[in-house]
């Protein structure tokens, strides 16, 4: 972030992260399922004081995160210094920006389910879906500036074969979301949206019919691909003005230009057969 800011000639405010930090306090811990991904325990660093944040980071469940120490802070905690879980669902104003928010992904059959202690290796996999009541707190949230969710809205990609944009890109399969997340885009209307979990880049927009207003979809990679797992927006008085992928500080977006999968860094990874991280796991009940 520090060359980020240097690049754009303005210091990086906050940073918000859409799930699976996966803030466990041990570095061995063996839930973690990054130790199969032979990526760093960072956050154990931070957690016992060995390096502190220099701004901070606010984040939302994924499916994989420390859910027996999160389940106690249903709405939001400071894990260490300037390390912040926003919580399983809410809104917030940070940096003067209205943000919103759901952790998780969507589990039919545990949707109407009530939320169990996770004591065991069945109800820690639980706790990575979200419930209704959590939906419906953030569904009647208006004035929303960014909407973190973990799970791409279903639907996304199809809008975005529609538009027909001429990409290299193979577009990834139409099924990838939820129809919770697309609602929740399509009542709030944010005028951005971020997710990840499918370890994707990926841009689109929804909205913008009859006055309609829009809302801009940034998919997001894992955290070893940076120019696409970082994007970064500007604001200036709640308006965003400009955004980009990666730390280089180049523009992709800027206001009133289109944004559509032409947005994306042109030497991103191929996007075939793209299959969200843990769907072998779905509950599809």
């Amino acid at each position: 972030m520090d060359g980020l800011g240097k690049a754009r000639g303005r210091p990086v405010d906050m940073v918000l992260a859409v799930g699976d930090v996966e803030a466990f306090r041990r570095a061995d811990d063996q839930r973690r399922k990054m130790t199969k991904r032979l990526m760093p325990a960072e956050f154990a660093e931070y957690a016992d004081g060995q390096r502190q944040m220099k701004r901070p980071l606010y984040f939302i469940g994924g499916n994989n995160e420390d859910f027996e120490a999160l389940h106690d802070a249903q709405d939001g905690l400071e894990l260490a210094p300037q390390v912040y879980y926003l919580g399983r669902a809410g809104i917030q104003t940070l940096q003067g920006l209205r943000v919103a928010y759901l952790s998780g992904i969507h589990a039919p059959r545990f949707y109407e389910q009530p939320l169990k202690r996770p004591r065991a290796l069945d109800t820690a996999k639980q706790a990575g879906y979200f419930r209704g009541p959590e939906v419906e707190r953030v569904m009647h949230v208006r004035d929303v500036d960014i909407l973190l969710v973990h799970e791409w809205p279903r639907g996304i990609v199809q809008r975005a074969r529609d538009e027909n944009v001429p990409t290299a890109r193979a577009l990834p399969s139409y099924w990838i979301g939820n129809p919770i997340t697309r609602r929740l885009a399509d009542t709030l209307r944010p005028k951005w949206m971020l997710c990840g979990h499918s370890h994707k880049g990926f841009a689109v927009s929804l909205g913008g019919e009859g006055g309609r207003p829009v809302t801009r979809i940034a998919c997001l990679d894992q955290a070893t691909r940076p120019d696409e797992a970082v994007f970064w927006l500007e604001f200036e008085d709640r308006e965003p003005v400009r955004g980009g992928w990666g730390i280089s500080g180049e523009v992709a977006w800027q206001s009133g230009a289109p944004w559509n999968l032409q947005s994306l860094p042109v030497t991103g990874p191929p996007m075939a057969s793209a299959q969200p991280e843990g769907d072998e796991d779905r509950e599809m009940g």
